[in-house]
């Protein structure tokens, strides 16, 4: 595994778009509605304006920063330290690596190899048994010296996961800067991008795809 994406909630999307209109005070053209899902469906009188905002900049599509997404994130520190980058308007809460990191016994799949060497791969596999030695080792004695062995030898490929909340102004940031990545963790992160509730028409913008 490299990412994974999970639990999804994208929120406030009606009150942005309420929102989007205050300035001109155009409330009765408001054609949004909720579809029998719950899903808040944006019509064709609210789409144009959100489009025609979203095109104009970031000091007309403030509605932009209103749309709030939630999401579980399951990532390799190498990754983390790269998102990490992104401190506007971010918010998460992670797994502890420094309170839990003994807590269940080590195995392969805690970390990213996919893209390893066999050769590697076999080197990684002797690490994780290390690990768990160590692990034991503290659980045994619960000496200090063996719990920093486990920090201070961790590799950046160990996978942790994070609920994070973002807004899709953060979003358009991180799409433009990472699409292009030789990460394939950015380029799994952009197509989820694409996926939410009109990540096309207000985060991606198609028309400028060729910009």
């Amino acid at each position: 595994m490299m990412i994974k994406l999970e639990r999804t909630s994208v929120m406030n999307l009606e009150n942005a778009i309420r929102g989007a209109r205050n300035p001109m005070n155009s409330w009765g053209r408001m054609d949004s509605f909720y579809d029998e899902n719950g899903n808040y469906v944006l019509g064709p009188n609210d789409l144009d304006l959100a489009k025609r905002l979203r095109k104009a900049g970031s000091d007309h599509r403030k509605y932009i920063r209103q749309i709030i997404v939630s999401v579980d994130i399951t990532a390799p520190l190498y990754w983390w330290k790269e998102y990490d980058t992104y401190k506007v308007s971010t918010v998460a809460n992670s797994t502890s690596t420094m309170h839990k990191i003994h807590s269940k016994p080590f195995e392969m799949e805690d970390f990213s190899h996919d893209h390893m060497t066999e050769e590697t791969l076999e080197f990684m596999g002797s690490v994780v048994e290390r690990l768990e030695q160590i692990r034991l080792n503290y659980l045994d004695t619960k000496d200090k010296k063996h719990w920093y062995d486990l920090i201070q030898l961790l590799p950046s490929s160990y996978n942790q996961m994070r609920t994070c909340a973002l807004n899709y102004e953060t979003l358009i940031n991180i799409y433009y800067a990472r699409r292009g990545h030789k990460l394939e963790e950015w380029h799994t992160f952009c197509d989820w991008i694409k996926t939410l509730p009109y990540g096309e028409e207000l985060i991606v913008a198609k028309q400028e795809e060729t910009v």
